[in-house]
């Protein structure tokens, strides 16, 4: 049962930002102080990757844990009510992210998911030793990466 009707529960969620999340942001701002230069959610591209790299050809989407359901992840939670409908929106969210990733593959796009989790860890090193992964996948890194 949800503790709010459904107009204050619509007006909540439109407030969630799907551009320029915190996560985001912190990635971005780590690749740029490190000289690489990109674009911001290209819409000519599958899934319009949050960050674009298009002098590598590389494409990075920074993956919101509840919402691209991060699989064995503590923000992945299930909400208790309408679990028919959340289980179907959530099957449908990964159902297009791997549609989106098969696609960019296919059009000969490397593509990283940064999953939310992995830029919210406590202590610099750890998260410089994650960008310093990101760097480097993306200056000669497979065609497919996921971190963490």
């Amino acid at each position: 049962m949800d503790i709010v009707d459904k107009k204050t529960r619509s007006k909540i969620m439109s407030k969630v930002g799907r551009k320029s999340t915190g996560p985001e942001v912190k990635l971005r701002k780590a690749l740029f102080a490190r000289g690489f230069r990109y674009r911001l959610n290209v819409k000519k591209l599958p899934g319009s990757p949050d960050i674009v790299l298009p002098k590598y050809r590389a494409a990075i989407f920074v993956h919101g844990c509840f919402w691209h359901r991060h699989e064995g992840c503590r923000y992945a939670t299930m909400p208790k009510s309408r679990v028919e409908f959340w289980t179907k929106k959530f099957e449908a969210n990964v159902a297009r992210d791997r549609r989106n990733v098969e696609e960019l593959l296919e059009m000969g796009w490397r593509v990283a998911i940064v999953w939310e989790c992995a830029l919210k860890v406590k202590g610099e090193e750890r998260f410089e030793a994650l960008v310093n992964d990101v760097s480097r996948w993306i200056e000669l890194g497979e065609s497919f990466e996921v971190f963490p």
